[in-house]
């Protein structure tokens, strides 16, 4: 099989290695069907990354289900799945408690995508192992596009996990979102939909800003700190000093998320942050407990995920165009099932 491999800036290709096996019963193989970049492939991609190629690349997709383990239960060969980003065995007890991307029972970090806690290969590979099928797979619901929620894998679960909750324990809260990719465009269909009372989107592209005031988010090209001026900030720029803005227009204990991949330092306004009282959280997600909710309300047509995807590609056109600067391609091979043998 083919995996495709980050090998230097802005270039990738195809790579031969070995098909994949079902090493144990609760093993499966799949085939990712469509594949998505995420916000931190570009940041890889533009030479921001802080691991030396050459590496498999990808870890969003919706697959389909071509072999399992004696012993998986929850999915069947022919099944279209999201396959999340972190490698979990949803036993141990970080995995019981939530945190799946801090599994005990592999290195620490395993993940596809990038060769952190081992080398479990990338999702943009014509054949994937999952090592816990029963825990790791999610169906994809009846009647949901597997190009729209190519991104469940990682930034579509993430970006409910973002604001999903707070604004459960702050009905209508005001939401401000400084943002460069698809995570805060998500964000603000979510917040949306999800009855936030204000939200703002920060974006010097004008094409972003144009995508989240479809989804009903005011926007601008930039801002200067809006003290006390709302009670969720999400960033994902990757950049301190916009994390700093995000930080600095919190209301009185107030939330930011970070989801930004910070590969450079910089400074924060501690002072004003202790002054304020904020409730900081800069993390990778444990996307697997999310995903159910967030396909659910992707499920409810009350949100848009399909607006985000800005080009629908071939699968074999992966290595010339996975390069260039786009919002959000996906890589689609055919979606249709195998014929029953029976």
């Amino acid at each position: 099989m083919r995996e495709l491999t980050y090998v230097a800036r802005r270039t990738v290709e195809w790579r031969e290695a070995p098909d994949p096996e079902i090493r144990s019963g609760q093993e499966a193989i799949v085939a990712p069907v469509a594949a998505t970049s995420c916000d931190v492939d570009s940041s890889i991609l533009a030479g921001h990354g802080f691991i030396d190629p050459p590496f498999a690349l990808g870890h969003e997709c919706v697959a389909r289900v071509a072999d399992i383990g004696d012993r998986v239960t929850t999915v069947a060969p022919g099944d279209l799945v999201v396959v999340p980003w972190s490698i979990n065995c949803g036993t141990c007890a970080p995995c019981r408690s939530g945190l799946t991307a801090h599994c005990a029972s592999v290195p620490h970090m395993a993940m596809y995508g990038a060769p952190i806690g081992g080398s479990w290969g990338g999702l943009f590979s014509d054949l994937v192992r999952v090592p816990y099928a029963d825990s790791m797979l999610v169906p994809l619901p009846t009647g949901l596009d597997p190009v729209a929620m190519a991104s469940a894998s990682d930034n579509w679960s993430l970006s409910w996990r973002l604001v999903a909750p707070h604004l459960k324990a702050r009905p209508g809260a005001r939401v401000l979102v400084v943002a460069r990719g698809s995570i805060g465009l998500y964000v603000c269909d979510i917040a949306r939909a999800l009855g936030a009372s204000d939200v703002l989107y920060v974006d010097p592209d004008a094409e972003h800003r144009n995508i989240a005031e479809g989804f009903g988010a005011r926007t601008a090209e930039m801002t200067d700190p809006i003290p006390h001026g709302f009670d969720i900030a999400v960033e994902a720029t990757g950049r301190v000093d916009q994390l700093a803005l995000a930080v600095r227009s919190l209301a009185p204990e107030g939330i930011c998320e970070s989801a930004g991949n910070h590969f450079r330092p910089g400074e924060l306004p501690l002072l004003d942050m202790y002054l304020t009282g904020v409730t900081l959280r800069i993390a990778r997600d444990n996307v697997r407990a999310h995903i159910p909710d967030a396909l659910d309300l992707a499920a409810s047509g009350n949100v848009d995920p399909a607006r985000v995807v800005s080009h629908v590609l071939d699968w074999e056109q992966l290595p010339e165009a996975l390069p260039d600067k786009r919002l959000k391609p996906v890589f689609v091979r055919d979606i249709t099932p195998p014929p029953d043998p029976g």
